[in-house]
Order: C-alpha cells, then structure tokens, then sequence
C-alpha cells in the first residue's frame, strides 16, 4: 500500500511541477524508495511537541552531523531527494532562510537519494545548498516517522522538541511564522 501511495504522489508532483531531464530515473528512485521505505516498520511520528529523535549521520564531506549538536537553536529537518520537483522547488527558500537567520536557525538537509546518491554534491554546488546535508538511512526514516513522502520537514524548537512537521512543498512563509514565533519575535 505504502508503494502505491509514493508512486500515486510521485505522478502527482509530476502533474503538479512538469517533467524535466532527470524525471525517468526519479520514476526509478521513487519505486526503489517505495521498496527501501515499505520494508521498514511504523512508527506514527506525533509532532506534539515529542522530543525530536537524535541521529548522526554523514554530510557530503565524511564528517559526521548529530542533530544533538544544535541544542539551543531552532533546527528545521528537510527530508529531501535530488530527483524530487517540489524538493527542488523548496531548497531556494531554506537557502533564503538559513541566510536571513544565519546562526539562529540551522537546517539539515537528509538525502534519501538512494540510487542517485552520486548527484547530491553536484545538486549542493548546483543550487548553492548553504547547509548542511547528510545522507539519510533506515535508522533516521523509522525515527521520524518512516517518512513516506518527501519533501517532508520537522520544526524543531531550542529545547529539541519537534513543533511542527509538513508533509509537501512548504510556503517560506510558513517556515518564516514559526521561526519567529519560536525565537520570540512574533
């Protein structure tokens, strides 16, 4: 079922965003993604203020990145994929976010490029990705939830609570409301 609805989404965003160069081998992706998330289990994520699941995992430079290290910020956790239209559609305003809030908001960017795992560095420099990204696994998926559509974001508060979780191509304005609601500034 899990399969059907990623793939079911996947045409969606296709409608929705176009086809490009790479949407042959994102229709690939997804179906291996399908298979990668349908053999984990549930974990039904509540984002009510749950404490946000710690991992660490690797950026695209081999250094290790724990969410755990950004206690006392607000962190936005962006599941993502290189071959996704909307993730695509959605790295710019993190990009704008992460500059505009510098050291008061992080964002960590998890891939879940499985088969495309070597485009993730030259999408960064493509794109000009100013924030961290690591590469994604079982481990993380199943923590948050067992993401079953990407992009899929967490709102993590200064005390490590997960405050808000969107599921979709998220406005920047969204992100912007609740960074200041969380920094104190609303």
């Amino acid at each position: 079922m899990k399969k059907i609805t990623l793939i079911l989404m996947f045409f969606a965003a296709v409608a929705l965003f176009g086809f490009d160069k790479t949407s042959a081998k994102a229709a690939d992706d997804m179906n291996n993604a399908a298979n990668h998330l349908s053999n984990t289990e549930n974990t039904n994520l509540n984002a009510d203020n749950q404490k946000a699941p710690n991992f660490t995992l690797i950026d695209t430079q081999g250094k290790k990145v724990s969410l755990s290290d950004f206690k006392g910020k607000v962190v936005i956790v962006d599941f993502w994929a290189t071959w996704c239209p909307p993730c695509r559609r959605g790295i710019p305003d993190l990009i704008a976010i992460k500059k505009e809030y510098k050291n008061k908001v992080v964002i960590i960017g998890i891939s879940l490029d499985l088969d495309t795992k070597k485009d993730v560095i030259p999408f960064i420099k493509n794109y000009g990705i100013n924030y961290p990204v690591v590469y994604g696994n079982n481990e993380v998926v199943q923590a948050y939830g067992n993401i079953e559509a990407i992009p899929t974001s967490f709102v993590i508060d200064k005390n490590g609570k997960i405050v808000n979780q969107h599921v979709g191509l998220t406005p920047k304005e969204t992100y912007i409301n609740e960074i200041k609601k969380l920094l104190g500034k609303s």
